[in-house]
């Protein structure tokens, strides 16, 4: 998948996260849209300051993040690019827009719903990543998407590739695999993975560009680099089956600069782009 020089930049340090503005016309935009209120349209709906408090707000934390991750991927002995994505989950097409004008052209949903009603709401041209659970009775709306990270079985490949071929598509997607073991995470076992990569070759509509998996929230940093650097393994054993595997989805808010160091080509970050989310 193309990352382009937008994508990985180095910028000035433009201070520690959320210290852009404090009061004023900021104070009330705080409440409504970065702390994830569903206010809709609210850049379409706001003029003046609020609007340009959020785009100003964000595009800071885009403009920092992408030198934390520059710094991680100096450090990293890979030496691979980085793709910053987006995730807008329960935040309004707002986020999508505001991610877009500090040139972050990747975004990512958990949920394909929210996904297409963002699609729909929103003009930019965004490339869209599906980074949660994909239920086998939506895989029709997989195709919607530029690239799914979370093909977690083989009964879900087959009905994604149904799909594709329903459209006549070459689909993208990543091989979600559970390296911690976690009941509560979805994805392949480490043991599962060499058997399935051989069978993948059957579904001809599905491109197999990579792998994708996520750490526990609690997790040591020892944790983190075994988890992360599992993935990487599958990656590559992917790559040996003749899977056009080179991307490595890893990484969240809380452990990203971790998971570049252990080669991640594609970071899922939300909240320390857009502040809080709303309950859901």
């Amino acid at each position: 998948m193309p990352v382009t020089g937008a994508n990985l930049l180095c910028y000035i340090n433009f201070g520690p996260l959320g210290e852009y503005v404090s009061g004023g016309a900021w104070a009330s935009v705080q409440g409504s849209v970065v702390n994830g209120s569903n206010n809709d349209g609210f850049l379409a709906e706001h003029d003046g300051e609020q609007r340009e408090s959020y785009v100003a707000f964000v595009a800071d934390r885009v403009h920092e993040v992408r030198q934390r991750i520059e710094h991680s991927r100096q450090r990293s002995a890979w030496g691979q690019s980085v793709t910053l994505v987006a995730v807008t989950k329960t935040h309004n097409s707002s986020a999508v827009e505001a991610a877009w004008q500090a040139g972050v052209v990747d975004v990512g949903e958990n949920k394909v719903q929210e996904a297409e009603e963002k699609m729909d709401a929103v003009s930019v041209p965004v490339r869209w990543h599906l980074i949660g659970h994909l239920q086998r009775n939506k895989a029709r709306s997989a195709v919607r998407f530029d690239l799914v990270h979370s093909i977690d079985s083989e009964r879900l490949a087959k009905a994604v590739n149904d799909a594709a071929v329903g459209v006549e598509r070459l689909q993208d997607v990543l091989i979600q695999v559970n390296v911690s073991g976690e009941e509560t995470k979805g994805g392949f076992s480490m043991n599962d993975v060499s058997a399935f990569a051989a069978r993948l070759h059957v579904f001809r509509n599905l491109r197999v560009v990579g792998a994708m998996t996520m750490a526990p929230f609690d997790a040591t940093e020892a944790e983190l680099r075994t988890i992360f650097g599992g993935a990487r393994r599958v990656r590559d054993e992917l790559a040996k089956e003749g899977h056009p595997a080179s991307e490595l989805s890893m990484g969240m808010s809380g452990d990203f600069e971790i998971a570049v160091e252990e080669g991640a080509t594609l970071v899922r970050l939300g909240t320390v782009l857009f502040g809080n989310r709303a309950s859901t």
